[in-house]
Order: structure tokens, then sequence, then C-alpha cells
């Protein structure tokens, strides 16, 4: 198994893991994190299917580079704002989620 294949299942391994959070797990935290492997899966999937056009014989092209390094940004800022916007909403109403039902649950505990 050469590197760019096991990356490449890595990069999928964590596309797949991204979706299962984002589908499965009900808690916003629980679920920005898999946004988070998700994209992450996401950048090392361009980043290997961009370097097999050029060991391929092709000129390099630094464009998908560029686009990687600035989702990474553009994604640990969304991540920041998402992380602030959660810590805002915990300090207002006490809980975590948006679920009034879990809310009431936890109040009686």
């Amino acid at each position: 198994m050469t590197a760019p294949v096991l990356a490449g299942l890595t990069g999928a391994a964590l596309i797949g893991l991204g979706i299962y959070g984002l589908l499965v797990l009900a808690h916003p935290l629980r679920k920005l994190l898999g946004f988070n492997l998700l994209g992450s899966g996401v950048f090392l999937m361009f980043g290997i299917l961009a370097r097999k056009g050029g060991a391929a014989g092709f000129a390099a092209d630094p464009v998908p580079q560029a686009m990687v390094i600035t989702g990474i940004v553009v994604a640990f800022s969304a991540t920041a704002l998402a992380v602030a916007l959660l810590l805002r909403l915990f300090e207002t109403s006490g809980a975590a989620t948006l679920d009034p039902e879990e809310e009431s649950d936890q109040c009686q505990r």
C-alpha cells in the first residue's frame, strides 16, 4: 500500500466519520466536531487528488494547494465563531442545546 493510497483511505474514513457525526449526534458541539472531521477529510482528499495529477507528469499546479490552505483558514475561523456562539447559547440559556424538551430534562435532574 503506497502513501497516497493510505492518505486517500484516511481521507475517506474522515469523511465517513464526519457524515456519521452530523447525521447521528444531537449535541451541537459534537455536530461541529463532525463537520470539522468532514472538512478535514475533504481537504485531505483534495490534496491527494491534486498530488496525483502532479505525479502523473502534468505541470505542478499551485492552485489546489492554495485552495486547501485557504479552506483550512476559513474552517478554523468558522469553527471559532461557532464555538463562541455555542458558549453564548450556554451562558444565556443554561443548556448547550436548542431542544426545549432536552432542556427541561436537564432541569429536572
